[in-house]
């Protein structure tokens, strides 16, 4: 059974990551695992950084990959990272000459998740991109921008397709933070979570912290 390919099987990062250019918020963000071999060999893609390139020394500074806190990420998604981008669109030659390596690399900084984003199916998350809070990527896309929070993106490359609420209701949403929440107030709010009622969650808000 272990070999089987099947949906309801997760891998929670917080318990598998272990490369030291990735940090993991809290305990809840997982991959769907299921179709390749995990995240850190399949998903994230390291020419320096992972776990071959780990014996080098490496030639700059590598980039690193924040994932929030409830963040999904569909089964054989790419996340593209550290020292992919040796080629220089501006020179007259895209080859990454070994002897100009150093001259060609051009860093695209760190790429961030943002927390309760999903990242869909087979969609690619190029470097240095930040995917904002609550933000949906559809399947097979190819994201060389960021994602505004509560934004659903598609297509190549992916572009805004609608808000997931009204931007007033967004605004309110990032201003509750309800991703750094103690456990015991997202547990005990949770049902206004699962639900599109902004004022009710508000109201429930001020009445936790007051209580």
């Amino acid at each position: 059974m272990e070999n089987i390919k099947h949906w309801s099987r997760m891998e929670m990062l917080h318990e598998t990551v272990k490369n030291k250019n990735i940090t993991v918020k809290g305990t809840h963000s997982y991959y769907s695992g299921a179709y390749d071999d995990g995240f850190e060999k399949s998903a994230v893609r390291y020419l320096h950084g992972d776990e071959v390139s780990s014996q080098w020394e490496p030639r700059w500074e590598v980039d690193k990959l924040y994932i929030g806190d409830y963040v999904c990420i569909g089964a054989e998604a790419v996340i593209l990272m550290g020292g992919n981008h040796t080629h220089r669109y501006d020179w007259f030659s895209l080859y990454p000459f070994m002897d100009k390596i150093e001259e060609s690399y051009q860093s695209k900084g760190d790429t961030r998740l943002e927390d309760g984003c999903w990242i869909g199916m087979r969609a690619m998350i190029m470097p240095g991109v930040t995917v904002g809070e609550g933000a949906i990527v559809a399947a097979n896309s190819v994201v060389s921008k960021d994602v505004l929070p509560y934004t659903i993106v598609g297509g190549t490359p992916a572009k805004p397709i609608r808000l997931r609420f009204s931007q007033q209701t967004v605004d309110r949403l990032l201003t509750l933070g309800i991703y750094n929440w103690s456990e015991d107030k997202f547990n005990a709010l949770k049902d206004l979570i699962c639900s599109s009622d902004i004022d009710a969650l508000e109201k429930a808000h001020l009445e936790f912290d007051n209580a």
